[in-house]
């Protein structure tokens, strides 16, 4: 049902059966007592007419009888008022026709009411029977008397059939009305209560058949979305047998949806190859062990097992010989715990035990049980016998870290270290060296975290040329935005070189950076960008001969961008350096010295190095106005520079007066707070 606002109204199914049969009923009400009304008009008008019939064959033989010993027609009247007397309710009059009247004489005013009565005339000259209504209280019947054999004897002019009267009968049926209406009354009202019976009967049988059981189909499925519960069924109840196949068919998709979400639970939980718990799960059982532990005061420990050279058992046997190996693994390290214990694949070769309640010197116990079980294992695979190790990593709470985050970075730097040592080792933090690992580790997350989701900035500040302030280039250097704040690069380049992100992130920043020049080029149409990247970046050859086709596709000219370099980079493997250098300028890149002055061969790469740009150490620029030797510095520093037909640049120039000695010695370019801070192009 659709209401006038267009919204659906709802109806259950029990109240549209008994709407349903509300209204069947009600229509078989006026049905049956109307067509009963046809019913009775048509019993009264037949009875009417069939007592008007005997009732004239009365009259006729009563007065034929008269007729017969020769009354007169004083005496005939006579005996229709007699008649008439004896059923008062009857109406009797005799018409004579024009043959018997004009033998035996007309009665009185006989002939005017014929001549006014065009059906009594009708019955005297052509001798049908006639019913008439005049109201709807009474029949007229009109009974033709025609001539017999014996009439003969009497009516000379006549003849046999002709008719000699007609005896006009009117016969009230009211009383036959109320007789058949109270009978029709009696028999609907039994009608109708047996019809209301029977959709009772009608009604509590579907709200048992087919009702209740969709009502319980409803509910099922109400607590099935509301509690999750799949192990509820519907109970048989009903012998349709459609409603017998939908509950058949709903409890098995309720089964085969039970079964899929088992197995769907099971995946999310456990490793699909060894039955482990799964990273996630792992998770889990250790956010709720900090919990219980920190609430009861007690330490639990952490075993992270990972398999040295598991690659080289992959490579060289294949995959499934691998998956073999994990599995053998699986058994063994499982044999070797309590039953308290979580054991968990994380992936790939590693695998991480969770040893509830156990301090850290009974932890340490059973990882070195773990580890010589493992030494003294041969797993006997197709391929033959195949020994394999590990390195085991043990930390524990709160000891190692107090949170998810520290007890992993604790984990992770406990197993580097083992792996340093040579692997095959049970490796724990003991040291204040471990502890500050730990916190690079823990910047490496940050990190990672920062290039996923997309928090690496490129800020740009001014290079000036002395003489009048104008900008000349950028420095681009990389920030990591984290909520409001900005994180300068000296905050985090320690971890990034010892976990070995420096050109990843140098290949973020380089891109940002890149992204920036056509915003800048629009006030400074001329100046270039600075790219200060990390040491290790240029070990990577491949990728610094890349750099032009890099530069070129982002619509910059190889000509606009300077790259810095410091002895860092140069002195392990100069040649290599020179040959990428030089290799660089030809596509029309520059580069520049940074720290120019900070180690004892500084002076040395300028003999060796082709270079465009020398970054005068920032400590000695700052105290150049108060220290006489520090501006000997600068000032022998640029005069050399120059000499090689190299552009100098001076860095942390934070006031005026340092500037304006800088003009004095003949610096060329200058940099620093005093210019402008690092800032992103808005």
């Amino acid at each position: 049902m659709i209401n006038p606002f267009g919204l659906v109204n709802q109806i259950s199914l029990g109240r549209l059966f008994l709407i349903l049969s509300l209204v069947a009923l009600t229509t078989a009400f006026a049905l049956i007592y109307g067509l009963s009304g046809l019913a009775r008009d048509r019993v009264v008008h037949e009875l009417a007419r069939e007592n008007a019939h005997q009732t004239s064959q009365l009259v006729f033989q009563s007065l034929y009888s008269a007729m017969r010993k020769g009354w007169t027609k004083d005496e005939i009247n006579d005996s229709i008022a007699r008649l008439t007397r004896q059923f008062p309710e009857l109406k009797i009059n005799v018409y004579r026709s024009v043959v018997v009247a004009a033998q035996f004489g007309a009665m009185p005013h006989e002939a005017e009411v014929v001549a006014e009565d065009a059906s009594l005339r009708g019955a005297l000259t052509g001798g049908e029977e006639a019913m008439l209504f005049p109201d709807g209280d009474s029949i007229r019947y009109l009974y033709p008397v025609h001539a017999s054999q014996e009439c003969l004897a009497c009516h000379t002019g006549s003849q046999v059939g002709e008719v000699h009267g007609v005896i006009d009968i009117t016969y009230p049926i009211n009383h036959l009305r109320v007789l058949l209406g109270s009978a029709r009354n009696n028999i609907t009202i039994y009608v109708l209560a047996i019809f209301a019976l029977v959709f009772l009967l009608l009604y509590f049988k579907l709200r048992h058949l087919l009702v209740l059981p969709i009502a319980q189909l409803v509910n099922v499925m109400r607590e099935i979305s509301t509690d999750m519960n799949l192990s509820r069924r519907i109970e048989y109840g009903t012998p349709l047998r459609e409603l017998h196949h939908l509950t058949d068919y709903f409890n098995g998709m309720l089964q085969t949806v039970h079964e899929y979400n088992a197995k769907l639970e099971e995946l999310s939980i456990r490793d699909p190859l060894t039955g482990l718990y799964n990273r996630r799960k792992f998770e889990d059982f250790l956010r709720y062990e900090i919990i219980r532990s920190t609430r009861h005061g007690r330490s639990f420990s952490l075993i992270m097992v990972d398999l040295d050279n598991f690659k080289y058992i992959n490579d060289t046997f294949g995959h499934p010989v691998g998956d073999l190996v994990l599995k053998e693994l699986t058994v063994l390290l499982a044999a070797g715990l309590r039953k308290g214990d979580v054991l968990a694949r994380l992936g790939g070769d590693e695998f991480a035990v969770l040893l509830p309640e156990t301090e850290a010197a009974n932890g340490m116990q059973v990882a070195h049980k773990l580890h010589q079980s493992l030494g003294n294992k041969e797993f006997e695979l197709t391929v033959g016998k195949i020994r394999c190790t590990a390195s085991f990593s043990l930390v524990s709470f709160p000891d190692d870290g107090k949170t998810e985050e520290e007890i992993y970075s604790a984990m992770d730097v406990v197993l580097y270290k083992a792996k340093a040592h040579g692997k095959n080792q049970v490796m724990t933090a003991d040291s204040e060296e471990d502890r500050s690992m730990m916190s690079v580790f823990k910047q490496g997350d940050f990190l990672r975290a920062a290039l996923r989701e997309d928090r690496i900035e490129a800020h740009l500040q001014p290079i000036v040329q002395v003489t009048d302030g104008s900008v000349q280039a950028f420095e681009v250097l990389i920030r990591i935005r984290d909520g409001e704040v900005t994180v300068p690069a000296g905050e985090f380049i320690d971890a990034v070189e010892k976990l070995g992100m420096a050109q990843e992130l140098d290949r973020e920043v380089f891109h940002k950076g890149l992204a920036h020049y056509a915003r800048v080029n629009r006030n400074h149409p001329q100046a270039c960008f600075f790219f200060n990247l990390f040491p290790r970046s240029f070990n990577d050859t491949a990728w610094m001969r890349g750099i032009p086709d890099m530069v070129r596709a982002a619509g910059v000219p190889c000509e606009r961008i300077v790259l810095e370099l410091t002895e860092r980079e140069a002195l392990p493997n100069m040649t290599q350096v020179r040959a990428v250098i030089e290799e660089l300028r030809g596509s029309g890149i520059r580069i520049a010295l940074d720290d120019f002055g900070s180690g004892f061969s500084s002076f040395l790469w300028l003999k060796f190095l082709p270079v465009d740009f020398v970054k005068i150490e920032g400590s000695f620029v700052q105290q150049i106005v108060n220290d006489p030797q520090d501006r000997i510095m600068v000032e022998h520093i640029n005069s050399m520079a120059h000499e090689f037909g190299i552009k100098t640049v001076a860095e942390f120039v934070e006031d005026e007066a340092t500037a304006g000695m800088l003009v004095e010695i003949g610096v060329d370019y200058a940099q620093g707070y005093h210019f402008g801070r690092p800032a992103l192009p808005e």
